[in-house]
């Protein structure tokens, strides 16, 4: 019987939660969840997802939100031998330590400047609210500190944590697309080319292209 996955198919914690789906071959059922209805403020909804927010699944009973704690329990309960490097675990905890250490830089300095800019230059323009050009010239100043120390870390190896891809990579799939289509070029400017090898590398994955739309 398939996961089930609630959520709206373009949010970006949807999608990113669907990329692991994808990346493990695992089956799911897409609920949709209208968001532009208010859907996800419905008492039924709420009752599974106390925050309102999307996703949650529902494996056979084991309900679960956040994004990035469905991609890990994904990964420790369904991942086959070749894709358990996705997440390494304590036992080797070097390998361990370094994906932690990715997956809180994809958090910590690239997710929440992201948040900002694609409500800034998304959402407010959609509800009608005018962009703020200076704080959107502030957030990509800093995104642009962020992404030089990025291609500090590329250049020592081919990912965040090593030279496998692990989660903190697929975790930047969304926004990092988002970025592109507003029109920056942060992740593909020549004047970081290992970012840019990078980025063209696991923005290419099936399984991203599988989802990169919608979940």
């Amino acid at each position: 019987m398939p996961i089930k996955l609630y959520g709206f198919p373009p949010s970006h914690a949807t999608r990113r939660a669907a990329v692991i789906f994808k990346e493990l071959d695992l089956l799911y059922e897409l609920v949709p969840v209208d968001m532009l209805k208010d859907e996800h403020k419905a008492a039924g909804y709420l009752a599974h997802q106390p925050f309102g927010q999307v996703p949650y699944i529902d494996d056979n009973g084991f309900v679960l939100f956040e994004s990035r704690a469905i991609a890990r329990y994904l990964v420790a309960k369904y991942a086959s031998p070749q894709k358990k490097s996705l997440m390494p675990t304590p036992a080797d905890p070097e390998r361990f330590a370094l994906f932690e250490q990715a997956a809180s830089i994809e958090l910590g300095s690239f997710d929440v400047y992201m948040n900002a800019l694609s409500w800034e230059v998304i959402f407010k323009r959609y509800s009608g609210i005018l962009t703020d050009e200076a704080i959107v010239a502030d957030l990509l100043k800093t995104l642009n500190s962020k992404l030089d120390a990025y291609e500090v870390l590329l250049s020592k190896h081919r990912y965040l944590a090593g030279d496998e891809v692990t989660l903190a990579e697929l975790f930047h799939l969304p926004f990092g697309n988002t970025l592109g289509t507003m029109g920056y070029d942060l992740l593909t400017n020549s004047s970081r080319p290992n970012v840019s090898r990078w980025w063209k590398d696991i923005s290419s994955r099936p399984s991203w292209q599988a989802v990169k739309e919608n979940a």
